[in-house]
């Protein structure tokens, strides 16, 4: 399935894109709106960030006025997809820009019967929005399977785009169904990582770690300590342990205690002579 983002808002598709996971961007005039930049600008930018496709909407509602806006989106970039209605004229509009091999959009559709019309004008993706389905009453991962149905009966090329998505179910109901594509804002795509049993193991192996660290840091000063007492030590004391061939190990509690033979402290100071 592949993952589109429902924005025009540059920062966050560039940190989509980061993760590798984002295969293209759906944009209409309300959300180009919002950002209060020029249309042609924004989509030109984005088009720049996204190797996939980058659906650009036209807003002439007759069929002339659609191919002279497509004419002007389409040459901006290569990965630019024409977002038509799914009107008569806007079928119209695709048949000929898809006979051009320009990729189209066909937006706002609510109904298998519409999909199967927008797979026969030869739409590159057709978009049903299944937020809005639900909104009004209806089943909008029904309309998903209805089309999927349609599509492959007769081996349609029209990729299904899920689009109107609310919530991560949107998006795994849609890809159990078999949907080509989903588009969702990128709030929901994040939403899509996120587990509260991710976040409890990810917090307790951390715990668990800085134990693990506890420990280690704490024989690594034992070591360094013993080191730095071999090395201190006095010359007398190193022929003494060497004459009885015993050798120090450090501990917590004692500075060396003997590892063969009995055990006991061996004092800093050098013995007394044997007689």
């Amino acid at each position: 399935m592949k993952f589109f983002a429902d924005t025009a808002e540059i920062a966050e598709i560039r940190e989509l894109a980061e993760t590798g996971l984002l295969d293209g961007v759906t944009t209409n005039p309300s959300l180009v709106h919002k950002s209060g930049r020029d249309f042609l600008e924004v989509v030109r930018e984005i088009a720049g960030v996204v190797k996939g496709p980058v659906s650009a909407e036209v807003v002439a509602l007759d069929y002339e006025g659609m191919i002279r806006e497509a004419e002007v989106l389409r040459k901006i970039a290569d990965n630019i997809a024409i977002k038509v209605p799914l009107t008569p004229a806007g079928l119209h509009a695709c048949k000929a820009l898809s006979s051009e091999g320009t990729m189209v959009n066909v937006t706002l559709c609510f109904s298998a019967a519409q999909a199967l019309l927008a797979a026969k004008a030869g739409a590159t993706f057709v978009s049903p929005f299944v937020g809005r389905h639900d909104d009004v009453g209806f089943d909008g991962m029904s309309l998903i399977a209805d089309i999927r149905l349609i599509y492959d009966n007769y081996d349609f090329g029209t990729e299904i785009l899920v689009a109107s998505v609310r919530h991560p179910v949107h998006v795994v109901e849609a890809a159990k169904i078999g949907a080509d594509v989903m588009t969702a804002p990128p709030k929901i795509i994040w939403q899509l990582f996120k587990h509260p049993l991710t976040d409890a193991g990810i917090a307790s192996f951390l715990k668990d770690y800085r134990c693990c660290c506890h420990w280690r840091d704490a024989g690594h000063r034992q070591q360094a300590e013993y080191d730095l007492q071999q090395r201190v030590e006095s010359p007398e004391l190193r022929r003494t342990r060497v004459l009885h061939g015993k050798a120090a190990v450090p501990t917590r509690r004692r500075r060396f205690v003997l590892s063969a033979g009995q055990l006991g402290v061996v004092s800093r100071q050098a013995p007394k002579a044997h007689s």
